[in-house]
């Protein structure tokens, strides 16, 4: 048998199947990235959740003390109920719904912020052990938010990195993966 004669065909071989596993390898690691991406918008989403049941709890624990602030207890559940309306698909983020999603989020910060500067006037819900684990609990909520923020947009960081870089970006197009936005 005459070797030579398949030897072109064998190069090609090894070049096709060189060039399908580099392909596959991209395509692999930016699925495997965008997963990623997708499970830190849970978290972050998580957070936001416990958050917003923590402030159904406090809104409770404050509407016993404080009857003159009825405007601002309704501030804080309609931002909440705005928040909660806001829905974002985590294999398809669009700066759009990061920004509505962002500025809901907001709403709920600003309304709770004086809500609690309000409960200020008061100082036996100040003194209630459950208005103060609430209280504790939600300082801890918040940090839990901006570090699943933070872990987001690095998982998107590393995701976007990768399907925009050459020559990644031409395959990643093929394959239908776009960049993310970040939490600004």
């Amino acid at each position: 048998m005459d070797f030579k004669k398949f030897l072109p065909w064998i190069i090609a071989a090894v070049v096709l199947i060189g060039i399908y596993s580099w392909v596959k390898g991209i395509n692999n690691t930016a699925v495997t990235l965008g997963q990623t991406v997708e499970q830190s918008w849970g978290d972050v989403q998580t957070s936001y959740q416990r958050r917003n049941d923590l402030i159904g709890n406090l809104v409770n624990t404050v509407k016993g003390y404080a009857e003159h602030e009825k405007s601002t207890l309704t501030a804080v559940i309609e931002a909440r109920a705005k928040a909660t309306s806001v829905t974002v698909d985590p294999t398809n983020i669009t700066p759009e719904q990061l920004a509505a999603f962002n500025s809901a989020q907001s709403g709920v910060s600003s309304s709770l912020s004086r809500l609690l500067v309000s409960v200020e006037q008061y100082p036996n819900l100040k003194a209630d052990q459950s208005f103060l684990k609430l209280q504790d609990e939600l300082a801890s909520t918040e940090n839990q938010i901006l570090t699943a923020r933070t872990r987001f947009n690095e998982a998107v960081k590393l995701y976007n990195r990768h399907v925009t870089i050459f020559p990644n970006n031409i395959f990643a197009g093929w394959f239908g993966f776009k960049e993310k936005p970040f939490f600004e």
